[in-house]
């Protein structure tokens, strides 16, 4: 059972829909509450499962927040505007990822030729010099750890309100937004369902990888957050659950990697995958190889090194 914070605030009880598991496609948005849908973008692969959740957050009345807009394609970013009824306040992008930010400018672009409200800003933080450049980002305005983006009705009256975090570890740039008022965690590539999010260094990095997982789980615990909404697959229930048996499965190949570099001081990355991944198909290693040299940095960089 999941303990909660006494003093944190009780969520809404969510409807059906939000742990719903439908087919997916990508031509509608499904509602997940009535203030939050998720349209999958039509990019989907082994890197990015059923294709990258793009979340649209509010209401008619206050206008829409875009969570991860996705990739530059273009019949995803027109659905974007129709599902949002041309009324998108803010586009956030989780990080700088080509799966995930590359729609923001066409979006905002879309906004602004159709009219009705003023251009939406791209918020996020910038890339880091450690990022690829396919992964280079600036937004118009970068978020604060803890900042809050809020959505308002024509009155003034706060409706939505989403907090930052700044979760990197997948990439330097990562950070996930909690909606607390619905117990809500947008996870981006952080946390994932079906799969473990690859950390590729120099962007990502694993110590800061397992750190903001205790990030994360101390913001369930203060804001009473109980379900994950990930860029990748369906909607994750008891979060603080997920998020610990998340953190031992990566110590837990963080322990094998050390005994293979144990058992081959001399070995190369080729050499430790076979040893650390044998529960993997071969055809995954060179994947694996990327988290597997985060690992290896990070068991270098404490004390004792490998020993």
């Amino acid at each position: 059972m999941v303990s909660r914070n006494p003093s944190a605030p009780t969520p809404q009880q969510p409807h059906a829909g939000l742990l719903a598991a439908p087919p997916w496609q990508h031509a509608q948005a499904v509602a997940l509450l009535p203030q939050v849908l998720r349209l999958t973008a039509p990019n989907p692969g082994l890197m990015t499962g059923p294709g990258t959740n793009s979340y649209l957050v509010g209401g008619a009345a206050t206008g829409w927040i875009v969570i991860d807009p996705g990739p530059d394609e273009a019949a995803h970013i027109e659905r974007l505007w129709q599902f949002a009824g041309g009324d998108i306040r803010l586009i956030v992008c989780t990080h700088s990822h080509p799966d995930h930010a590359p729609a923001a400018r066409p979006l905002q672009a879309l906004c602004a030729q159709r009219g009705g409200t003023a251009p939406p800003p791209v918020l996020g933080l910038p890339s880091a010099a450690t990022a690829k450049a396919s992964s280079h980002f600036e937004p118009d305005r970068a978020l604060a750890d803890g900042e809050r983006l809020t959505l308002q009705t024509a009155d003034g009256r706060v409706h939505h309100t989403l907090q930052v975090l700044h979760t990197p570890g997948h990439a330097a740039n990562h950070l996930c937004l909690l909606l607390p008022a619905e117990g809500l965690l947008f996870s981006g590539d952080h946390i994932l369902n079906g799969s473990t999010t690859i950390v590729n260094p120099p962007d990502g990095n694993m110590t800061a990888y397992l750190g903001a997982l205790d990030a994360l789980d101390a913001a369930c615990v203060t804001h009473a957050l109980r379900y994950i909404l990930p860029a990748h697959g369906h909607v994750m229930d008891e979060a603080r659950a997920v998020i610990a048996h998340l953190k031992a499965h990566r110590l837990a190949r963080e322990a094998k990697v050390r005994v293979a570099m144990q058992a081959r001081p001399q070995g190369t990355l080729d050499d430790w995958v076979a040893l650390a991944y044998d529960d993997v198909p071969e055809s995954v290693w060179p994947l694996a190889k990327r988290s597997l040299l985060a690992h290896v940095e990070r068991l270098q960089a404490l004390p004792g090194g490998t020993a």
